[in-house]
């Protein structure tokens, strides 16, 4: 008898190791994000996810889809690492560049409609459903005249990542 209890309890034991451990929580009780670290695969494939998710939002509003742009990614690209060098996410660069400056540096010939910016340790996913949580920034995404869509980011070796979105006609 006091072998198989001792087998039970041992086994107990292994299996109790192998349960993952409770989420650590925040100071208001909700569970503390996971940092969301971006390998060399998924960095070549989150403009296409986030082009995905934009155009399903904008099929579920009714608009035409986008395309990325070369062009608006570049600038988004720009501003991301601008924004991680002067650590503040504000949508004018260290030189005092505007998103329309650095839209037309890079040779984009249409209209920018809105550039949109997050410093975080969200997902892609999670940075534009949060922007779409503001009327302003879901407005650019769903703005009918939108035909082009840059993205892009910057993780420093922290975490932290730099998001920039542009769209454009």
């Amino acid at each position: 008898m006091n072998r198989r209890t001792a087998l039970i309890l041992l086994a107990s034991t292994a299996l109790a190791a192998c349960a993952p451990p409770p989420p650590t929580l925040g100071p208001d009780g909700k569970p503390l994000p996971k940092l969301y670290r971006i390998s060399s695969t998924d960095a070549r494939r989150i403009p296409f996810r986030a082009l995905d998710a934009v155009n399903a939002l904008r099929q579920g509003a009714g608009v035409s889809p986008l395309e990325l742009s070369p062009e608006l990614t570049a600038a988004a690209e720009t501003h991301s690492r601008d924004m991680s060098l002067q650590n503040r996410p504000w949508l004018f660069g260290s030189d005092g560049s505007s998103p329309l400056d650095r839209a037309s540096r890079v040779g984009f010939t249409g209209q920018l409609l809105g550039e949109m910016i997050s410093e975080s340790f969200e997902s892609e996913l999670e940075t534009i459903a949060a922007w779409m949580q503001d009327g302003d920034k879901s407005s650019i995404v769903l703005n009918p005249a939108g035909r082009r869509m840059g993205f892009a980011f910057f993780q420093e070796p922290n975490g932290k990542i730099w998001w920039t979105m542009n769209i454009g006609t």
